[in-house]
């Protein structure tokens, strides 16, 4: 491909960027390939020593020497070189070599000159211990798929957070990167450095689109930092609230957790805002040498209590008192509100049982985003903690034990009531301290092993504005409101669904119609000259390039019962013909060419030409009828069309103001207009009238007349002056001599005759030109 090329101009230096998949690796190892070798196997090449740098020796030895698209793998048998392994470098025939460096210990590179490098980018997959092999990923795809060394494979994005804090630290510090005297940057230059990876799919569609991309499962143990720079450590952000709260002196160095997000709704005291970020990490505040110290709910024994050491205290039978919990104070059930991140950040809610059906439950909310697999891992923790907490001792140290203190973790032997307990509370003797604590369980602290799963996700509905289009059409199925027009939309991308709203005023709309899908429409390339209806149409081809949807050829049967009945026109209300065209053939990207059509059909003949530009309209059943009474036919009205998923006063909303004529109400033309007897005589015109309704029937003599009566107005016109008006209640009229003398007539003129509604009045008119 011509975007794969290497641009021209001697290039020294490359950056290779691109999915899991794309061939970066085949394509490192393929240049440097073209950088030692010469035309024959002993031939010397552009290059004679190779830096081969990644982030580990073994990251560069398994995957650009050894992996299945590494170096060995690509090079011919007569070219492929030697790997020793001692020296951990590569020897090609014609004896270049390729040292493998770590840029773990930039130190190495000093000394040995090279012609050339290949660097692979830093990353860490987001996965339990994943920076023992950062290299190491899942994909049950690949071959290569595989969990770091000593990894449970949970998800764990905390791990790739710090690992990327540690690069950056690390070589950020002057000491550990210093500046070159030859070209006065740093030995690595981090500004340039190239973390993998981050994905120019948007967030959160990918990785949760999983019918539009499959791998969106990898994402959740993967590389990708794309969606997740975004979180805060645990630490900086108890920190921050400390910091607005006047407290400086905080000791947050124990604290260890990912926050992807957290609401503070309302001022309120720093106990209330750190709180549900104790319930979701597990954390204490204690205070230790005058300053507030921040310490993880690890279950970790602080100090192991000797029996033999304890006080004897007069209020206390024995050394230690423990009072054992009534299950009656058990919450059975507890369930967690939180926002899911990742998806749509809805509020749900994760709950864990202990096992009984009609157990009380204690609920809690907290405005922080989490997974659900995190929620999960809370209230399971959450639960476990209530079940033994209600279990407290009792016991007083010696003054010589002053050590232990509020939140601190104390190991009782057997005999004592043996187990872990947390220090809930310190009164100070003056020989010694009494202690009340109650009971944890250390194995509550370790994260129950969950699945972690893509979240749901809606669709993302478009901004942009929608086309649309109203057509103030005649009755076509004879099941429509007659006086009602069409309105059909698109527009692209497609939001979803369009709403029209509408409004007597320019205010106060109110919804009248939903459109859940786009109707097919495309836009002229030729013109169309006119055509009489009743006959087929066998003219040149009209060329149409659609904008949305496609067009098909139909066989004759159902090209004569209806099929592909299209409007063409110029876009305002009363400004279409109908047609239907039988063949329809491809001739481009979303172009296509039809023939065999029937114009004018239920009588919307027209004598101009349509010219290139013009709209076509397919009427499929998705353009639908909006509101509109007898009463307001011919007031004006204004509409505003967007999509259906915005507020009517959405900029990207199209605000129109119309009036429509009720084409469905209107009578159609008369046909077979002729005349007997010459003008300077009488002249007796008659015609066939046509039906707007029930007119496809066959058995019939006559058509339905489909008004209220018959009647007819007739005109003679001159000039487009009319000389004459006379109403008439049948299919017939007689234009005397006499009349003919009353009004001068002379020349040129024609005889229009339309049908009468006595609700809109004349419908469309038949002319006959004559000549006096």
């Amino acid at each position: 491909m011509a975007h794969q090329m290497p641009p021209e101009g001697d290039w020294r230096a490359w950056v290779a960027m691109g999915g899991r998949g794309a061939g970066k690796t085949r394509a490192g190892a393929e240049w440097v390939r073209a950088q030692v070798e010469g035309a024959k196997p002993l031939d010397k090449g552009r290059c004679r020593t190779v830096a081969l740098v990644a982030e580990t020796v073994d990251q560069a030895r398994d995957v650009m020497v050894f992996g299945e698209s590494g170096i060995l793998a690509c090079s011919p048998p007569d070219r492929r070189p030697e790997w020793q392994a001692t020296r951990r470098r590569l020897v090609w025939p014609n004896g270049a070599t390729a040292q493998v460096f770590s840029a773990s210990e930039p130190e190495s590179l000093r000394g040995p000159q090279f012609d050339c490098a290949w660097v692979d980018e830093y990353g860490c997959a987001a996965i339990d211990k994943g920076t023992n092999q950062p290299n190491k990923f899942l994909d049950p795809k690949s071959s290569e798929s595989a969990v770091p060394h000593y990894s449970n494979g949970q998800q764990d994005e905390l791990i790739q957070f710090q690992y990327l804090r540690a690069m950056a630290g690390y070589w950020g510090d002057p000491a550990h990167n210093p500046v070159s005297e030859e070209y006065g940057g740093p030995m690595v230059d981090m500004e340039h450095a190239y973390a993998w990876s981050w994905d120019a799919r948007p967030y959160p569609f990918f990785p949760n689109d999983s019918e539009r991309w499959s791998e969106g499962e990898n994402y959740l143990r993967g590389h990708w930092i794309t969606g997740r720079m975004t979180a805060w450590r645990l630490a900086s952000v108890v920190e921050e609230v400390c910091g607005r709260a006047g407290l400086d002196a905080c000791d947050t160095g124990g604290l260890h957790g990912h926050v992807r997000g957290y609401l503070v709704e309302q001022v309120a005291e720093p106990r209330a805002a750190l709180q549900p970020l104790a319930i979701r990490y597990g954390f204490d505040a204690v205070e230790r040498g005058g300053a507030l110290v921040f310490r993880p709910r690890d279950g970790l024994a602080d100090h192991v209590v000797d029996v033999d050491r304890v006080v004897r205290d007069d209020e206390r039978d024995g050394a230690i008192e423990e009072v054992r919990g009534s299950d009656v104070e058990l919450a059975g059930r507890v369930r967690l509100r939180f926002i899911e991140a990742g998806a749509d950040y809805d509020v749900i809610s994760e709950e864990a049982v202990l096992g009984v059906d009609d157990a009380s439950v204690s609920t809690s909310e907290i405005p922080l985003a989490m997974t659900r697999a995190e929620g999960r891992q809370t209230v399971e923790r959450w639960l476990s903690e209530s079940r033994v907490a209600t279990d407290t001792v009792r016991l007083t140290l010696p003054r010589s034990r002053l050590a232990v203190g509020a939140g601190d973790v104390i190991a009782l032997p057997e005999e004592g009531g043996q187990g872990h307990f947390r220090v809930d509370r310190v009164e100070m003797l003056a020989h010694a301290q009494k202690l009340e604590a109650i009971r944890i369980e250390p194995a509550s602290y370790r994260p129950v092993l969950v699945e972690p799963e893509l979240g749901p996700l809606r669709g993302f509905d478009a901004p942009a504005p929608v086309t649309p289009f109203f057509l103030d059409l005649p009755l076509m199925t004879g099941e429509e409101v007659p006086q009602a027009p069409h309105v059909a939309v698109t527009a692209r991308p497609w939001p979803g669904s369009a709403a029209v709203y509408v409004a007597e005023g320019g205010e106060d709309f109110s919804l009248d119609q939903i459109l859940e899908a786009r109707t097919p429409i495309g836009v002229t390339e030729n013109a169309l000259a006119p055509a009489p209806s009743g006959v087929f149409d066998r003219g040149a081809a009209l060329r149409v390039r659609m904008r949305h949807g496609g067009l098909q050829s139909v066989g004759a049967d159902r090209f004569l019962s209806g099929a592909n009945l299209c409007a063409i026109g110029d876009g305002s209300p009363d400004g279409w013909e109908l047609f239907q065209f039988r063949d329809a053939a491809l001739v481009d990207v979303d172009t296509y060419e039809i023939g065999f059509r029937l114009r004018g059909q239920l009588g919307t003949e027209v004598e101009a030409i349509w010219p290139a530009g013009s709209y076509i309209v397919r009427l499929d059943g998705t353009p639908k009828q909006i509101g509109l009474t007898e009463g307001q036919i011919g007031q004006e009205r204004h509409y505003r069309v967007g999509p259906a998923s915005r507020p009517v006063d959405d900029p990207s909303y199209v605000h129109t103001v119309l009036a429509f004529e009720g084409a469905g109400l209107r009578p159609l033309s008369p046909v077979h207009l002729s005349v007997n007897g010459a003008p300077g005589s009488d002249m007796a015109f008659g015609w066939i009238r046509r039906t707007r309704i029930g007119g496809d029937r066959w058995e019939t003599p006559e058509v339905p007349l489909g008004e209220e009566a018959e009647r007819y107005v007739v005109r003679v016109v001159q000039s487009e002056a009319v000389l004459r008006e006379e109403m008439v209640s049948a299919p017939v009229w007689t234009y005397t001599a006499a009349a003919q003398g009353a009004d001068g007539l002379a020349g040129a003129f024609e005889v229009r005759v339309a049908q009468v509604s006595a609700l809109v009045g004349a419908g469309r008119f038949a002319a006959l030109g004559l000549v006096a």
